[in-house]
């Protein structure tokens, strides 16, 4: 496999992709406050998200490793899986140090 000098035309197309790809994710909303919370309660929910960002995760690993094995050459469908999957797992995070603290302040508290 060679790699082949790209123009400016080969960079505006590239460009173009991405931000085609930018924009459809953009349409991805997140779910309105009246949609009713999921059966199970909390655990549940719960339970989805972590599911949800661990798909995320193997989809990004399965791109990544298609990637190098040379499946496919659209580089910027790899890296928009693999910054989808960042930003899964940082929110996962962030959630996940509210709810500790949430927990220790209650703990904490006076009886």
């Amino acid at each position: 496999m060679s790699i082949q000098p790209i123009g400016l035309s080969g960079v505006l197309q590239l460009r173009a992709e991405i931000l085609q790809k930018s924009q459809s994710l953009g349409a991805v909303s997140a779910p309105s406050s009246t949609q009713p919370a999921a059966p199970g309660g909390f655990g549940t929910a719960m339970q989805d998200a972590l599911k949800a960002v661990d798909k995320l995760q193997s989809q990004s690993g399965a791109d990544a490793a298609a990637w190098e094995r040379g499946d496919t050459q659209d580089i910027a469908a790899v890296m928009l899986s693999r910054q989808k999957a960042s930003i899964a797992f940082e929110a996962t995070l962030q959630a996940r140090n509210r709810l500790l603290s949430a927990y220790r302040d209650i703990m904490n508290m006076p009886v």
